[in-house]
């Protein structure tokens, strides 16, 4: 029901997901990431613990194999998770368990890991990890969209998408990008539209918290069409 990808930025230091599936609030069940510690998507029948235990595990200092061995390991309906990770230092791992839906597949590329089940084609996560790799110097939420888009135009999952998110976290215990798009008819596009409004208010956003002196001032948003 569900295909997705996580990723690190080595130059910055960013964690992030993008996400997509058929049902509604995938990016609030599925992607989980904190700074300094690492992402983990838990997916297919979804378990939301799994991604809590996951980043528990990771902070601790497991890597990401060792983290999704131990998430296999410890929960008793393993056989119906998909799982993927990545660690600090960038390294990851996934698994897919014999009762997962459909047509699934995994791919690990430089610094990024991305799964699906009730695929179109089993090759779709590995042209995601392509698309993800081809702009190493854009940020990473873009590069997150684009290996999402990525697998949608190589035929994405065999419903119809409703629901996507974009997840990135940097320095702070917050997320840096945390965007949803919820039973729209293209939730990626939508989701898009999303990020290019929000990144540009990111920096504003962030002086808002740390430094509110030195913010510019507050600009009310453009009326929305009816």
């Amino acid at each position: 029901m569900t295909f997705s990808i996580a990723g690190r930025c080595p130059r910055t230091g960013m964690f992030g997901i993008a996400i997509t599936t058929s049902s509604i609030c995938v990016a609030s069940r599925c992607a989980w990431a904190r700074a300094g510690v690492g992402a983990v998507l838990t997916q297919n029948f979804t378990d939301p613990r799994l991604g809590i235990r996951g980043l528990d595990l990771l902070a601790t200092g497991r890597s990401a194999a060792e983290t999704v061995h131990a998430l296999v390991r410890e929960n008793q309906h393993a056989a119906y998770r998909q799982l993927a990770a990545i660690d600090r230092l960038g390294k990851t791992s996934y698994f897919s368990g014999e009762k997962t839906l459909g047509t699934h597949a995994g791919a690990e590329g430089e610094q990024c890991v991305a799964v699906g089940n009730l695929l179109s084609d089993p090759e779709i996560p590995r042209e995601m990890v392509r698309a993800f790799s081809a702009d190493p110097d854009r940020h990473l939420a873009h590069r997150l969209l684009r290996a999402l888009e990525r697998g949608v135009a190589a035929g994405g999952e065999i419903s119809p998408l409703h629901s996507a998110g974009l997840l990135v976290v940097h320095d702070q215990p917050w997320p840096l990008v945390d965007l949803r798009a919820d039973w729209q008819e293209d939730p990626v596009r939508a989701l898009r539209d999303l990020w290019a409004r929000y990144e540009p208010q990111i920096k504003t956003f962030l002086l808002w918290a740390l430094s509110p002196g030195e913010a510019p001032p507050f600009q009310p948003e453009e009326k929305l069409e009816a």
